[in-house]
C-alpha cells in the first residue's frame, strides 16, 4: 500500500534536475532514457524503505523503452528547463545518492533491458502498452527481495525470445549510509531516521 504522506521531494523535475547534476559532476552526460530508468528505481527503492511513501509527485508508464515518466519526458524533451534549485532532505538525498552510486554506471541499454523484466513493468506493459506502473507493484516486488532470495522474473514482454539474466538487488544493497565528514575530516556514516510505519502508509 503506497502513503498519503507528502513526498519526499516536491517536484518531480528536481529529482530530474538532481541527476543529470549528478552526471555532470562525474563528467558523464546522462541519456534522457538512462534518466528515466534511475528515476523509476529511486521512486520504487524510496517506496519500499519509507513505508510506501513517495520519494516525488510521479506517475511512470510502461513505454516500450522501459518506465517513462511522462512529464518529465516532455519538459525536458528539446532542451532542460531552468527551474530554481530546492534544498532537499537527507532522506532525499541518501536515496538519490544510494540509487546513483547502485546503478549509474550501467548504461542506458543496460538498465532499460534489465527493467523491463521486473514485474511491475512487464505486468503494465501486458496489460497494455503505456498502461500506468503502481506504486503498490513497485513495492511488491522490489519490497520482496532479499539478498538471499532471488526475485521472480518475468521474460521481456518488449522483445520476443529474448532471455537476459538479470538481478534485482535486495534493498539492504541498494540504500547505503551517505558518507560525511567530521569536523576532523574522518568519514562519519549518516542514515537518516525513518519512522516507524503508520495505519496511513502501510505499516504496522
Amino acid at each position: 500500500m503506497t502513503s498519503t504522506r507528502p513526498p519526499l521531494v516536491d517536484s518531480t523535475f528536481d529529482v530530474a534536475n538532481w541527476f543529470l547534476d549528478r552526471a555532470l559532476n562525474d563528467g558523464e552526460y546522462l541519456q534522457p532514457q538512462k534518466l528515466h530508468r534511475l528515476m523509476f528505481l529511486a521512486q520504487a527503492y524510496c517506496a519500499v524503505a519509507h513505508n510506501g511513501r513517495r520519494l516525488m509527485p510521479a506517475v511512470f508508464i510502461a513505454d516500450a523503452m522501459g518506465p517513462l515518466e511522462p512529464n518529465v519526458y516532455r519538459a525536458f524533451e528539446n532542451e532542460r528547463p531552468w527551474i530554481s534549485e530546492v534544498k532537499m532532505s537527507e532522506a532525499a538525498k541518501q536515496v538519490l545518492d544510494s540509487i546513483w552510486r547502485r546503478f549509474g554506471v550501467h548504461s542506458a541499454e543496460h538498465l532499460s533491458r534489465v527493467v523491463r523484466r521486473h514485474p511491475p513493468f512487464a505486468e503494465a506493459w501486458a496489460s497494455e502498452p503505456r498502461s500506468v506502473i503502481t506504486e503498490e507493484a513497485m513495492v511488491a516486488f522490489y519490497g520482496q527481495i532479499r539478498p538471499d532470495r532471488p526475485p521472480v522474473l518475468r521474460p521481456d514482454p518488449t522483445a520476443e525470445g529474448v532471455d537476459h539474466t538479470v538481478e534485482a538487488p535486495a534493498l539492504e544493497t541498494v540504500l547505503r549510509p551517505r558518507v560525511m565528514r567530521s569536523h576532523k575530516g574522518r568519514p562519519v556514516n549518516v542514515m537518516p531516521w525513518v519512522p516507524k510505519g503508520r495505519k496511513d502508509d502501510g505499516g504496522t
